[in-house]
């Protein structure tokens, strides 16, 4: 996942754990812009951001004369930490991203297999009207851990099982063997009364 930190603020952080770690000791002063700049490979102006960064935290100060004084190695290490919150805060946001994406194609993907089965599935083809339906298993269903031989669901609700919901995953047409879970959405297909006749055999 590619990270967001700009090079002068990588620098400015590899110098703050470098002063946490005691390498640089408060009250010491070390290389002006010009030589960090040579020790890095970057520019003068790089380190100026760098520096900006590490001041605004209290960890250097910097004088007139571009000398860099080292303050404090415990602001350091408080700088590191925020950085590493961050850092972290960053990567749970494009986690979502990823996941939010991947729910919309789940979604899109879930929606063309339903259209498919109205339109290639002979067990389907002499519903009329097809009017999907969701129905949760609650909490205190009595077909929690049962499969759906076992519950006979075909039989009892005259309705079709088309797919179930489980979080992000969508099992199509489940085998019977399947074990309702709590949650579950059931996606099913039938007469008019579809919703209340499933809701009522699964919720009752």
């Amino acid at each position: 996942m590619k990270s967001s930190r700009c090079i002068h603020e990588s620098i400015a952080l590899d110098l703050a754990e470098r002063i946490a770690n005691g390498e640089f000791e408060a009250g010491k002063k070390i290389s002006g812009r010009t030589l960090l700049a040579s020790h890095y490979g970057v520019s003068a102006e790089t380190i100026r951001k760098a520096m900006a960064l590490l001041r605004t935290a209290n960890v250097v100060a910097v004088s007139q004369g571009k000398e860099i004084l080292i303050l404090s190695e415990e602001q350091a290490a408080e700088f590191v930490k925020h950085q590493a919150s961050m850092q972290s805060a960053y990567s749970l946001r494009q986690e979502l991203e990823i996941l939010l994406k991947k729910k919309k194609d789940i979604n899109t993907r879930f929606d063309d297999i339903v259209y498919q089965i109205t339109r290639y599935t002979d067990r389907l083809r002499n519903l009329q009207p097809f009017n999907p339906v969701e129905v949760t298993v609650k909490a205190n269903s009595p077909a929690i851990g049962k499969t759906i031989r076992q519950l006979r669901f075909r039989q009892v609700t005259g309705t079709t099982l088309v797919a179930i919901r489980r979080g992000v995953e969508v099992i199509v047409s489940p085998d019977p063997e399947t074990a309702l879970r709590q949650g579950d959405r059931l996606v099913v297909v039938g007469q008019s009364d579809v919703l209340e006749k499933v809701d009522s055999f699964i919720n009752k």
